[in-house]
Formats: structure tokens, C-alpha cells, sequence
């Protein structure tokens, strides 16, 4: 009676710890497969219509509320399974089954049920985390272990020094998709445009309007004694279909003249009165002001040209409707612009630029990080260094570069030359085999 007894208590125990083996086995998988899926994967499977893509968008946004579970079901598990058979293959084998448990514990266990499944998330991370993750939400709202993950939370949350949400870093930052941009376009997800439009939507929301502005040397202004035949005749040599006014000098803009308005009153004979009387508002704004803000500014108040003003209340220069587009889009040419390529490739080690290049955008192009100060160009960068308007031919050394000014207008750089100090070395070609 005694030996039936044992022998259907065996076998009970037996059952136990194939279930439970089972049981960490698929937990160790859901751990897995939900801990590599990021929120906007969930988002976009569930966008798609996948079943349990709703439950696992609910865990992924908050990891916390099942990763402390998941882990203490998964070590129950294994310390129970572990313990059972230590303990039955001590009843059937003595001294040496304890041996014979503990290499069944290392190699099975963890071979089966830990390395097994999550290699297989890793491979299959969409399938782990949809098959389990209905079954991972049913567990944490289990109450019992929902009371218990609840104070595990609170003690990880005392360990980490964290309190409450506001403490929680964001889990995608700007440089993470840029990279996933990357990654995307290097597996063919996305077209090269594609990228560089995601890397354009990115930098928009960190540009001033300082750096997207037509400088005030650049400006082309009228005066407010210039006649409707003056201006007109000035905004077609320009091309231009709106043109600042000024009082008496460019730091007194009073207001914006309409080629439009021009035409017409040219047209009803009346070319000879003064500009000043035609004139439309003109809307200031600082040259420190987020181009996100301006758009919907200029969106808002149905205008195409604003005029920058620096903190002293000085002209600092304009922007347009199409400067803050062409940093969205990329430059937006008409049949009035002269094209001049920003940028000429000598060879790998020496470029001649643009002195209005933004010192981000030389940076990118020479994969550098040139010093950053008062100025927004490069140009800017060379007067620095000079301490002065440069002679042509006038060269600084920074940051492992040598800048050189090939063509200076006035005060301005117009174009310069830069060349590595320390040239890159020529990729040597592969030798053929037996060479």
C-alpha cells in the first residue's frame, strides 16, 4: 500500500515538473520576444491588424508591469522543477542521483527550456511576442501576482533611486531613429530620399531661424521715396516678388511692397508716385526663434516674408516661406536663382566650399566636429580664426583642417578651401590569391 502510494506520488511529482519545465521554457520565450519588441513595432503590428497586437502594445508601453513578474515565474519554476528532481532521483538512485540530477539540471534545463526558447525569440521576435503576449497580460492582472509585481516594482524603483512616472527615461530617443533610419535604408525598407527627409523632419525641430535667414548684406531693400517704376524694375532685375522698404536705412523696415501691387499700379499710369504709400505690414520676428514656430506663424498670418531682427532691434536679415520649405525638402531652385555648387570635390582629402555652408553641414561632409561659437558658417569659423577679414590665399589650421579663403568679397568669405591635415590613406587594392 505504501509502495503504491509512493509510486503515484512519483509520477505526481514527475507531472509536476514537466509542466513546470514547460512552464519556464515558455516563459523564458515570452521575456524574450517582449523585451525586443519596441513600442513602435507594436504599434505597427497592431496597425495591422495582428492577433494579440493589442495586448502586446498595452505591455511593451509599460516593460516594468511584466519584466518583474515574468522573471520570478520563470526562477519559481525552475527552483521548484530543480528541487523535485533532486529529490526523486535521490529516492530512486541515492548518492548518485544527486549527481545525476544536478547534470540533468545544467544540461537539459538549460539546453530545452532557457537556451532553446530564447534563441528562438531572438530569431522570431514578432511571433514570440504575439503567441505570448495574451497570455503574459492574463498573468500580470492575475491579482496575486499583480499585488506581487507591484511591490517589486516599488523595490526596483527604490534600488534605481526612481520615483513615480516623471522619472521614466523616454525608451526612443531622436538618435535611435535616426539609426533606425540607417538600418532601414540599408535594407532596402525605405529609399535613400526616404531617409534623408526622416534625418530633414529630425533637424527641423532643432533649427533657429538665425540659420535659415538671407543675411542683411544679402538683403534687397527699396527705399520709401523710390518710385512704383523704381521698385518694379528693381524686383525684376532681383526676381524677386516682394521686396522689404525701408525709411532711412535697412534697420528701419517699414513694410513690404508686392511685385503684384507694382504691375497693376504701373499699368494704371501711375509709376510715378512713391512706394511709400503702397506698402503692406510686415511681420518681425527674432533671429532666436524655432523655424517650427515660424511656419505655423507664417501659416496662421498668411505671410511669405518676415523680417529678422537681432536682440538690439537691428535688421539681422529675412526669411521666406521657400527658406523654411527647402529645409524640409532640400534646396528649391527657380529660373531666377544662380546655381553654384555649396560643395566641389577635389579629391578625398581637400574640398573647396561655400562660405555660408552651416558648420553642421561641414561636419557632415567632412565627418568632423569643427569648434562651435558665435558663428553659424564656416566662413564665419575662418574669421574667427583669423581674427580679421582674410587676404585670398589666407589660411587657418582647426580641428585637424586647414581652411583656406579662395574668394572674399568685402567683409565676406565667399568661398574657401579646406584640407585634411592628416590625409586619409588611399584604400590599397586586394591582392589576388597566390600573389
Amino acid at each position: 500500500m505504501i509502495a503504491a502510494f509512493s509510486a503515484t506520488t512519483d509520477v505526481a511529482l514527475g507531472i509536476v515538473v514537466v509542466v513546470l519545465l514547460f512552464g519556464s521554457g515558455a516563459l523564458a520565450l515570452a521575456e524574450t520576444g517582449l523585451v525586443r519588441t519596441s513600442r513602435v513595432k507594436a504599434r505597427s503590428l497592431e496597425a495591422d491588424k495582428h492577433r494579440g497586437a493589442k495586448a502586446l502594445v498595452e505591455l511593451v508601453e509599460r516593460p516594468e508591469r511584466f519584466l518583474n513578474p515574468l522573471l520570478l515565474l520563470i526562477l519559481i519554476c525552475q527552483l521548484i522543477s530543480a528541487t523535485l528532481i533532486g529529490l526523486l532521483a535521490d529516492q530512486w538512485l541515492g548518492a548518485w542521483g544527486v549527481v545525476a540530477a544536478t547534470v540533468f539540471e545544467v544540461v537539459v534545463i538549460f539546453v530545452f527550456f532557457e537556451a532553446v526558447p530564447k534563441n528562438w525569440a531572438v530569431h522570431h521576435p514578432e511571433r514570440a511576442a504575439l503567441l505570448s503576449a495574451p497570455v503574459v497580460r492574463w498573468l500580470i492582472a492575475f491579482p496575486p501576482i499583480r499585488a506581487l509585481a507591484t511591490v517589486l516594482i516599488g523595490l526596483a524603483d527604490l534600488v534605481l533611486g526612481r520615483r513615480g512616472e516623471a522619472s521614466h527615461a523616454a525608451l526612443i530617443t531622436e538618435s535611435e531613429i535616426l539609426a533606425m533610419a540607417e538600418v532601414a535604408e540599408g535594407e532596402d525598407v525605405i529609399a535613400p530620399e526616404e531617409r534623408a527627409f526622416i534625418h530633414s523632419v529630425i533637424e527641423f525641430g532643432d533649427t533657429v531661424v538665425r540659420e535659415v535667414m538671407v543675411p542683411r548684406p544679402d538683403m534687397k531693400v527699396l527705399e520709401t521715396t523710390d518710385t512704383v517704376s523704381d521698385g518694379l524694375l528693381a524686383a525684376l532685375e532681383a526676381g524677386y516678388s516682394r521686396l522689404p522698404v525701408c525709411l532711412d536705412s535697412i534697420d528701419d523696415v517699414v513694410g513690404i511692397v508686392y511685385m503684384k501691387d507694382l504691375i497693376r499700379l504701373e499699368r494704371e499710369g501711375r509709376g510715378g508716385e512713391a512706394i511709400e504709400s503702397h506698402v503692406r505690414a510686415v511681420a518681425f520676428v527674432p533671429e532666436t526663434k524655432p523655424v517650427p514656430d515660424l511656419l505655423r506663424q507664417m501659416q496662421e498670418k498668411k505671410v511669405h516674408q518676415v523680417i529678422v531682427v537681432d536682440e538690439y532691434g537691428g535688421t539681422a536679415g529675412l526669411v521666406t516661406l521657400e527658406d523654411v520649405l527647402e529645409e524640409l525638402v532640400g534646396e528649391i531652385v527657380d529660373e531666377f536663382d544662380i546655381e553654384e555648387a555649396a560643395v566641389e570635390t577635389i579629391d578625398a582629402n581637400t574640398f573647396e566650399i561655400s562660405g555660408r555652408m552651416p558648420i553642421d553641414e561641414v561636419d557632415d561632409l567632412l565627418d568632423a566636429e569643427m569648434p562651435k561659437g558665435s558663428w553659424d558658417t564656416i566662413g564665419g569659423l575662418l574669421l574667427d580664426e583669423v581674427g580679421g577679414v582674410p587676404e585670398e590665399g589666407e589660411s587657418a589650421e582647426v580641428a585637424g583642417f586647414r581652411l583656406t579663403a579662395q574668394v572674399v568679397d568685402g567683409r565676406r568669405i565667399e568661398r574657401l578651401r579646406i584640407e585634411r591635415l592628416v590625409p586619409l590613406l588611399a584604400q590599397e587594392p586586394e591582392q589576388e590569391d597566390g600573389a
